[in-house]
């Protein structure tokens, strides 16, 4: 028997969940970005009382960071390094045990005060240590190039540990965790979103007949872009308060928009699919520009534009991945239904009036529970349409 039909009839003895990452972590993913943002605008408005030994601010925090956006990770770099390496992927008993580990973490966590703050956290910290060591014996099995992936993963860990120890109460620099992995984050974006978007533009331009124009791989400056990137966000997680500092997010995130202009996004307005991953990346430009001007200019809140690098860019980019990543990885048409161009229109709005609401002239807490259920619904509406697509088999019968 062919080694292809050998790994063909060992995935399908295994149920459709555990075939490949992305199917656990994506579904997950959504649920937990829905299950944090209920609870965090019911301890918000002070109906709720969270049972955990954080903070609900600071539990919000970790959640989104660390949880949500550790699931959607999870399950990205699970299905793309297969990909990259040509091994089999992380599937079955090994993918269930890395899965349980993620959400026995976000119970853990989220009941802490009851059972103790010691236990979550060796649970929370070792979700992306294990993430990163599944990562690297495969990677390096392969000698493949993506080794900085790894050594992303491995600051996560680091960058989640310290969260948790300044939640513990230990001299830590204030904010120093959860700003690292905020800023790790979107390094990440960067590097994923400046491979894939350029790529899948280039792609669909070329269906469409056009030959003049196309996006190409990245080149000089996009690699600037990177390292003045890096370096803006480097000094932020030290000194988020520097004008230094302030004025160089500023350049990085003029950088981006000149980088993401020269991907053509305005030519793909009639596909979904493409266009929602420049509306995504656009909000990163953006973010940057709103942090570092907030160094300068009082009237700009740094919590606006926190929100427009986390529920603007991280959370559409995901929902952009996921929902295109799902299609493909489950033998269905490269097509935006209805349900899915909601669930991009819902997003963005929620990240909008959530960025809007400290200058808005409503309430301040009303804006941000309507602007929760705009966003928490893009969640709802893809765990209700694609998880039927996540936890079921594909529908040509394929692993």
């Amino acid at each position: 028997m062919r080694a292809e039909d050998l790994r063909h009839d060992r995935l399908m003895r295994l149920p459709p969940v555990l075939r490949s990452g992305f199917r656990p972590f994506f579904f997950a993913a959504a649920c937990w970005a829905l299950g944090v943002t209920a609870l965090w605008v019911g301890a918000l408005s002070g109906r709720l009382e969270l049972p955990t030994h954080m903070d609900s601010l600071a539990w919000h925090r970790h959640e989104m960071l660390f949880g949500f956006l550790g699931s959607a990770i999870a399950g990205f770099l699970l299905t793309a390094i297969p990909n990259w390496t040509g091994r089999l992927p992380v599937a079955g008993g090994r993918l269930a045990l890395l899965f349980a580990l993620w959400l026995s973490a976000r119970l853990a966590l989220l009941f802490s005060a009851h059972i103790g703050a010691v236990a979550a956290v060796i649970l929370d910290v070792g979700f992306p240590a294990a993430l990163a060591f599944v990562a690297a014996r495969e990677i390096l099995a392969a000698k493949n190039r993506n080794v900085p992936i790894v050594i992303v993963l491995g600051l996560l860990t680091i960058a989640n540990g310290l969260d948790h120890a300044e939640a513990l109460g230990f001299d830590v620099n204030p904010g120093l965790g959860w700003r690292a992995g905020f800023a790790l984050v979107l390094m990440l974006v960067s590097l994923i979103g400046g491979r894939i978007i350029p790529s899948f533009t280039r792609n669909w331009l070329a269906k469409q007949g056009v030959r003049k124009g196309l996006p190409g791989q990245p080149g000089p400056f996009d690699m600037a872009t990177l390292a003045m990137s890096g370096a803006a966000l480097a000094g932020w997680v030290a000194a988020p308060d520097a004008k230094l500092v302030g004025a160089l997010l500023v350049i990085a995130g003029g950088l981006h928009a000149i980088r993401l202009a020269r991907w053509s996004g305005l030519k793909t307005i009639r596909d979904p699919l493409v266009v929602i991953l420049h509306i995504s990346y656009a909000w990163l430009p953006l973010g940057l520009l709103l942090l570092g001007a907030s160094a300068f200019v009082w009237s700009i809140p740094a919590s606006s534009a926190l929100h427009a690098l986390g529920a603007g860019a991280m959370s559409s980019m995901t929902l952009a991945v996921m929902t295109r990543a799902t299609l493909g990885h489950t033998g269905r048409p490269l097509v935006a239904d209805r349900a899915t161009q909601l669930i991009y229109l819902l997003v963005t709005l929620g990240a909008v009036l959530r960025v809007a609401a400290p200058v808005l002239p409503f309430d301040y807490l009303r804006s941000i529970a309507v602007a929760g259920t705009m966003w928490g619904g893009a969640f709802l509406l893809f765990a209700c349409v694609y998880g039927p697509k996540l936890l079921g088999p594909r529908p040509d019968g394929r692993p």
